[in-house]
């Protein structure tokens, strides 16, 4: 039985110590079998199943370069679920805030997206941060990230990389039926935004995955997306890993 063990744990002000904790903790365990910890999440005895899944594993080597995202592992492979489920839908595929676009391309050889040329996926972000506006810098926002994610895809001539706040942006550039959906967009207007274009947009059956819905920093996006949804009789599924699950 395999562990996943990386030292990303946000939040925490005395992190040598924290790793301290989490190492005797895991020393504690029974058998040292199915262990994850990282990404604010420890847990063992747990099949950990993804680590067996070859085509996620081999794209997920080639493509999370950091430390971050070599972390989120668990969270990448629930984007995958819901990307596979959709390949049995009709429509084509959503993420808003992309950022440096690894999450999407490692769903993209994860499944073989070059062998969907009838399908898209569109990916949106503002690549730049702008201090007027109400998102929050990642590290490695920048004037240049927009072509280094366009370059990211030069091999998949059916993913759509858009610069461009969202909702706006979506009047232009959007499908018109949706079959798998990815928001990560650590804002709750620019959220309910997206939803208000696209849910309707999403076919029976369809996989919505909110990146920051469990996560308390981003408390304000589920309570602004719990009523939303509720005046369409949807509940969203807090997981684990932080991520929000709600199948249309």
């Amino acid at each position: 039985m395999a562990n996943y063990l990386k030292p990303i744990f946000f939040g925490i002000h005395d992190s040598e110590g924290f790793i301290q904790g989490i190492q005797k903790a895991v020393d504690c365990i029974s058998g040292q079998d199915g262990i994850y910890a990282g990404d604010n999440l420890f847990t063992h005895h747990r099949n950990l199943g993804f680590l067996e899944d070859e085509p996620l594993m081999k794209s997920f080597a080639a493509h999370a370069q950091t430390e971050v995202e070599q972390a989120v592992l668990w969270r990448i492979s629930t984007v995958l679920w819901g990307a596979r489920n959709g390949l049995k839908l009709d429509g084509d595929f959503v993420e808003c805030a992309c950022y440096k676009g690894t999450t999407a391309r490692v769903i993209c050889d994860a499944i073989g997206f070059n062998d969907f040329p009838e399908r898209k996926y569109y990916l949106y972000d503002l690549f730049d941060h702008d201090p007027s506006l109400p998102h929050h810098a990642m590290p490695e926002h920048s004037k240049q990230l927009f072509a280094q994610v366009k370059k990211r895809f030069e091999g998949f001539e059916n993913v759509v990389v858009t610069q461009g706040k969202v909702p706006d942006v979506l009047t232009t550039v959007a499908p018109q039926k949706i079959a798998f959906m990815h928001l990560d967009m650590n804002n709750a207007d620019a959220e309910i935004g997206a939803l208000e274009v696209l849910f309707e947009r999403m076919v029976p059956g369809a996989i919505l995955i909110l990146d920051d819905y469990g996560w308390l920093a981003y408390r304000a996006q589920k309570v602004a997306e719990d009523p939303w949804f509720a005046k369409f009789g949807y509940r969203v599924l807090e997981l684990p890993t932080g991520q929000g699950l709600l199948v249309k």
